[in-house]
């Protein structure tokens, strides 16, 4: 159990990483942390490139690789993503809620520590763009990890997003009959009963949803899943782990030739 007080100079390090996070300096509604990490592990902030290309063993089995890419992009979608709300909460002045989102970053981390074992590359880094708020735009969020769904609706509720959230497919199709018809679906891949594929495949072939968004957001390969991109299949696809603020951007985007139907 990773135990977190707000104490300054405290350091919690991660061997297997090589990472290290201390708490530099605790002011009125700010907390300052510092994450160290050697050249060859991606520290996941607002101004790195969308993707983590994971290095693995070549003469591995394909499959086992898949598995442990997927594992590896979920939870650095969770770390990357419990920064992004922790910023936003810190300056808001939300202390206590980014007090918890800190030490749901540092669970996330912990989980990678124990499951590395080879090197992530790091890529080029190139200018944060600025984070549109989106008011009243409503988002479906369908995801089975509780972590990764709440992380991104509260991400996504900073910036201004009406969102609620399911855990898989089938919970998505009985909220559509049930609800107002949301701007956008973010839809996960590998989830039980009703799976990503399989949703949408549900969703393009009720005449009642024509025109929704579909945003796959999964660490699946894209190459991986059969989905064809357009009226009948998704309208993009986003590799975990996110940047979030490239993605809210891109969100934005997405949703301009889109009219606002809910009050």
């Amino acid at each position: 159990m990773l135990v977190l007080s707000r104490k300054l100079n405290q350091t919690i390090r991660f061997p297997n990483l090589g990472i290290s996070i201390e708490i530099l300096r605790v002011a009125g509604n700010t907390v300052r942390v510092g994450v160290d990490a050697p050249v060859g592990v991606l520290i996941l902030r607002g101004e790195l490139a969308d993707e983590a290309t994971i290095s693995s063993d070549r003469s591995a089995e394909a499959e086992s690789q898949k598995n442990w890419r997927h594992e590896v992009r979920n939870k650095l979608n969770s770390a990357n993503l419990a920064l992004e709300v922790l910023q936003k909460l810190l300056d808001a002045g939300r202390v206590a809620e980014a007090e918890k989102t800190l030490k749901i970053a540092l669970s996330s981390f912990a989980a990678l520590d124990q499951i590395a074992s080879s090197r992530i590359s790091e890529p080029e880094v190139s200018k944060k763009p600025s984070v549109p708020c989106v008011e009243r735009r409503r988002a479906l969020i369908v995801e089975d990890c509780a972590n990764e769904r709440e992380l991104l609706a509260g991400y996504l509720r900073l910036c201004g997003y009406i969102v609620d959230v399911v855990e898989d497919g089938e919970a998505a199709m009985k909220y559509l009959a049930e609800h107002q018809r949301p701007d956008v679906v973010l839809l996960d891949m590998n989830m039980p009963r009703l799976d990503g594929p399989r949703t949408v495949e549900a969703i393009r072939s009720n005449p009642a949803y024509r025109g929704l968004k579909l945003f796959v957001v999964s660490g699946l390969d894209r190459e991986a899943v059969k989905l064809s991109t357009g009226d009948r299949g998704i309208d993009r696809w986003f590799q975990k782990p996110l940047r979030p603020g490239l993605f809210v951007h891109a969100l934005a985007e997405e949703l301009k030739s889109v009219a606002v139907l809910h009050n």
